[in-house]
This record gives structure tokens, C-alpha cells and sequence, in this order.
């Protein structure tokens, strides 16, 4: 008979190998061939929409509402900013008026104290109808006085715009 004689370090070496080799089979029978793998059906497919279905229509909700809440921030801002503007306007408006109002007051008794020689150029220079409008707040009798020194056709278009002015038959409307 023989007798073999092994090193300790060759047994050891052939009990890795026996395990490595007794592993081998589990991990192969751990994995599917690809054929066993049974294709969806239809109904499976069915299942799975109707069950994120709800998730998703929520999550959609979701993202609509906080856009919306975005966009209604942001249009309450510009209305902010447009009240804003339109008091900073009207403020802006009153002071015009108040300022005009006393400049044609200022105007109104500037020609007041003026000769009729002097007024009727400058009177004749200015657009017709402010002339129009000053000459309207003098006196009568001085108010003849300017337009008889007036430049006949001068003078007939600002008699014109005075009596269009009291007619109450003209529309307020320039159409």
C-alpha cells in the first residue's frame, strides 16, 4: 500500500477548493436562466397604473396648486406696485392742477392790468384755445378791446372757440 503524505498547507488548500467548488452549483441555482422569467401580462401592467394612479394624479394637484399659489403671489405684487404708482400719479396730477389753476389765475390777471395793444400780440401767439380761455376771464369790455387789436382771422377763431364753448349744443367729446 502506499501511503501519501500531504502538507498541511495542501489540505488546506484542497478544502478552499472543495468549498469554492460546493458554492458554485448555489450561486448558479440562484440565478434564472432567462427563459423561467414568465412575461408580463397585461393584467399585471393594469394593476401597477392603477396603482400609482392616485399618487400621481395627487403629485400632479400638487405641483399645479403651488404654481398657481406662485403666480397669485406674483400677481398680487404687481398690484401692489400699481397702487403704488396710481397714488404717486394722483398726488402727481393734484399738485399739476393746483399749479395750473394758479398759473391761469396768475395769467388771467397779468392781461387783466395790460393794455389791449400790448395783450393782443401775445394773445395772438398762444394756441387758440388757451387765448381763447383767457380772454373768456376778462372783462368784456376789455376782452373787446384785445380781440378788436387782434389780427381779424386771429380774432374770428378765438370768437369761434368762445361761443362753441357756451354753445350747449356741443359735444364735450372730440370725436
Amino acid at each position: 500500500m502506499f501511503t501519501i503524505t500531504i502538507s498541511a498547507s495542501t489540505v488546506r488548500k484542497l478544502l478552499v477548493a472543495g468549498a469554492v467548488l460546493a458554492a458554485v452549483p448555489q450561486v448558479n441555482a440562484q440565478q434564472q436562466p432567462a427563459e423561467s422569467i414568465t412575461p408580463t401580462t397585461a393584467d399585471d401592467i393594469q394593476r401597477f397604473c392603477t396603482n400609482i394612479a392616485d399618487p400621481a394624479r395627487d403629485q400632479r394637484y400638487l405641483l399645479q396648486k403651488q404654481e398657481l399659489e406662485k403666480l397669485q403671489s406674483d400677481v398680487d405684487a404687481r398690484i401692489a406696485t400699481l397702487e403704488t404708482r396710481k397714488t404717486e400719479y394722483e398726488d402727481w396730477l393734484k399738485r399739476r392742477n393746483d399749479f395750473l389753476k394758479s398759473a391761469e389765475i396768475g395769467l388771467v390777471d397779468i392781461f387783466k392790468t395790460m393794455k389791449a395793444d400790448a395783450a393782443a400780440p401775445q394773445l395772438a401767439e398762444m394756441k387758440m384755445e388757451i387765448a381763447a380761455a383767457i380772454i373768456m376771464k376778462l372783462p368784456a369790455r376789455q376782452s373787446g378791446l384785445i380781440l378788436a387789436e387782434m389780427d381779424p382771422k386771429k380774432a374770428g377763431m378765438i370768437s369761434t372757440i368762445i361761443a362753441s364753448a357756451s354753445d350747449p349744443h356741443t359735444s364735450k367729446d372730440r370725436t
